[in-house]
């Protein structure tokens, strides 16, 4: 199966159709950059070490960790975060699990209606172009499965935190590099991560970066959409 994601196009060599049913909305008739197949003995060792969950949904986390890779030689790199788009423009939320990503959209929505979308509830990636950043839509969104096959340029990213109150504060690179690398690739292969580092530092140069403490109240949407217009 062929699939197109952040301008990337890529032949997924799947062995299980959960795959193709999953990843439907990004197939593409075109030539691939490259070819992605998930080896027959990690597949193995994976779904020994997974017995409860379906072989082809273990299939489809190997076949992302593997585009996540290959991806950093075309300026991209996958970022665990919400990104959503208000006019065109993309807002990526960021933090532990559990923090509340999943609400601050919904309380998005209400606010902006149809000026919203969500362009990937969970896993999208992030892709240089020229001077510019793009947050990109991907199969992989979460358990909500909330997202569309878009790309949209990225005006701001925001660490969301647990608070009694919503407050909202712009933060200097040196303040964002931990959270971002904490939710980018991992890797032990050197080459890789010298490249992830090159392109978080670009990215922490070129977009701004805040923090905003919230009680996930509707108030919430208004302080950090207002907060990032600055």
């Amino acid at each position: 199966m062929v699939i197109k994601i952040a301008g990337i196009v890529i032949d997924v060599k799947n062995k299980y159709e959960y795959f193709s049913e999953f990843a439907k909305e990004f197939e593409y008739d075109g030539k691939a950059d490259f070819t992605v197949e998930v080896p027959d003995k990690v597949m193995k060792k994976v779904i020994r070490e997974n017995p409860d969950f379906p072989d082809g949904y273990l299939e489809s986390l190997e076949i992302y960790r593997i585009i996540c890779r290959k991806i950093l030689d075309y300026d991209a790199m996958l970022m665990h975060c919400a990104a959503v788009a208000v006019d065109g423009e993309a807002y990526l939320f960021t933090a532990l699990s559990g923090t509340g990503k999943t609400t601050h959209i919904r309380l998005w929505h209400e606010k902006f209606g149809d000026r919203f979308v969500v362009v990937n509830g969970d896993k999208p990636i992030l892709r240089q172009r020229g001077d510019k950043f793009f947050v990109c839509g991907t199969p992989w969104r979460g358990k909500e499965n909330y997202g569309h096959n878009i790309v949209a340029p990225i005006k701001a990213i925001c660490i969301l935190q647990r608070g009694e109150t919503n407050e909202i504060r712009k933060i200097p690179p040196h303040e964002a590099i931990s959270t971002v690398l904490t939710q980018t690739l991992r890797t032990e292969n050197m080459d890789e991560m010298e490249k992830v580092l090159s392109l978080t530092d670009k990215l922490l140069r070129s977009v701004p970066f805040y923090v905003l403490s919230c009680n996930m109240e509707k108030e919430a949407a208004d302080v950090s959409y207002n907060g990032m217009q600055n």
